[in-house]
């Protein structure tokens, strides 16, 4: 679309012909995103940073507050703790996890509190001891 719009054609006629004559080069053939839907996010406002979001969408990462994230850790670390082989990786979980929240719990929050205390390892310890003593006794029936 280098050349000018001669005068006295109408400007729609004008960019009418140019992409007709476009087509007829091919030059729309193969272009990213042919047949494919529009993204559902048209009618949102415009967002500045929409390609950043779409860039952490698109690797799997989230953005929370240190203490929601620590938040989330520990119950992560809860569930793997109970799921752990032995009783000293079940300690080695819940000692490390201890460390952050002790750490967490005696630093000003930057966001929302976090709302969890260390576990009691003796206590995660015999409830690991329980759940792989009923998921034994239920494999045998």
């Amino acid at each position: 679309m280098t050349e000018r719009k001669p005068p006295g054609v109408p400007f729609e006629s004008w960019v009418d012909k140019q992409i007709q004559d476009a087509q007829g080069r091919g030059d729309f053939d193969r272009l990213p995103g042919v047949g494919e839907p529009l993204p559902a996010d048209l009618d949102t406002p415009y967002d500045e940073l929409w390609w950043i979001r779409r860039k952490m969408a698109r690797e799997g990462l989230a953005v929370l507050p240190p203490a929601l994230a620590l938040r989330k850790e520990a119950e992560d670390t809860l569930a793997a703790a109970f799921a752990a082989p032995s009783e000293r990786i079940v300690r080695k979980l819940i000692t490390d996890v201890n460390v952050k929240i002790r750490e967490m719990m005696f630093r000003p929050p930057p966001g929302p509190p976090l709302g969890k205390k260390p576990y009691d390892v003796e206590d995660v310890v015999r409830q690991w001891r329980e759940r792989r003593a009923a998921a034994g006794r239920s494999e045998v029936q």
